[in-house]
Formats: C-alpha cells, sequence, structure tokens
C-alpha cells in the first residue's frame, strides 16, 4: 500500500486528457414564444457535404476527386476519403453564414452511417474554425492568416 499510493499519485500527474465537449440535437419543437432562428446543419453524406437550416438544403458540395488532392492515400496505401471532401468549400461557406448570424455560436453535424470518424473530426474542426486572410492595408505590408471561430458549439447525430 505504501508503495501503490506513491506511483499512482505521481502517474496521475502524467496521464492528462483532452476533451471536446459535445452536446445531442433534442427532440423537442421550438416553442410558440420563442422566435424560430436559423439552424446551422452540416450533413456528412457518402458522396459529398450538404449545408442546412433545418427545412431546406441551403448548399451542397460533392467529393472532390482523387486526382484533385494531393495526400488522398494515407501511409497504408489506402485512399483517405477525409481529404476527398471539400472543406475548404465548405469553410467559405460558413464564413458567409457567420457574417450574415455573428451572434450564432451553434452548429449540428449530421452523419450518415459508415462515414470514417476521422472525416468527423475534420469536419467538426471545419465547422468550429477556419483561417481568413486578411489583405494588408499598406502597400508592402504582407498578407496575415487570422484564425476566425464559427460555430465552437458542435452538436452530432444521424443524417436522416
Amino acid at each position: 500500500m505504501v508503495v501503490l499510493v506513491p506511483f499512482l499519485l505521481i502517474t496521475a500527474v502524467f496521464s492528462r486528457i483532452t476533451i471536446l465537449e459535445l452536446s445531442l440535437p433534442t427532440g423537442e419543437g421550438a416553442s410558440d414564444n420563442k422566435k424560430q432562428q436559423l439552424s446551422v446543419e452540416v450533413i456528412v453524406r457518402q458522396k459529398g457535404l450538404e449545408i442546412g437550416n433545418g427545412k431546406q438544403v441551403l448548399a451542397r458540395f460533392p467529393l472532390l476527386k482523387q486526382e484533385e488532392v494531393e495526400d488522398s492515400v494515407d501511409d497504408e496505401g489506402k485512399v483517405d476519403v477525409s481529404r476527398l471532401y471539400d472543406l475548404k468549400r465548405l469553410s467559405e461557406y460558413l464564413v458567409k453564414i457567420k457574417g450574415k448570424y455573428p451572434s450564432k455560436t451553434d452548429a449540428i453535424v449530421l452523419m450518415e452511417a459508415d462515414i470514417e470518424y476521422r472525416v468527423l473530426i475534420r469536419i467538426m474542426d471545419a465547422v468550429r474554425s477556419t483561417f481568413v486572410r486578411q489583405e494588408a492595408t499598406t502597400e508592402g505590408a504582407a498578407d496575415v492568416l487570422q484564425q476566425v471561430a464559427l460555430f465552437p458549439d458542435i452538436s452530432i447525430g444521424d443524417a436522416p
């Protein structure tokens, strides 16, 4: 017991876990006294991405062709499907939505069955934040990349 307690205390310091808090969408409808607000839904399908508002699809981004993506093959020689999703266009579209609704911080990521886990992670990263190039205002100054928070409060669920 004397040896076990110090050993557990020493090893507990080195084990750190990063936690990303997620929430699941509720099935409750909007109440009558609440104003209907925009719902940002990113639907991940086998054939590509869809952005919706809860009622209709606003945009569709099909998968990129394998020839268009530089690192589409992973170390094991398999096709890395997560790189075939057009995250650049997704981020650009979400920046437009964020420009119209700057106080909106939540989004829902809905996924079809049999989507790889690394696809979910890359989509969530793209929904959470992106880099925006700010052009130089004075002559001779360099452009600056700035990380912008888009929708950091992410809920996940199954795609319809």
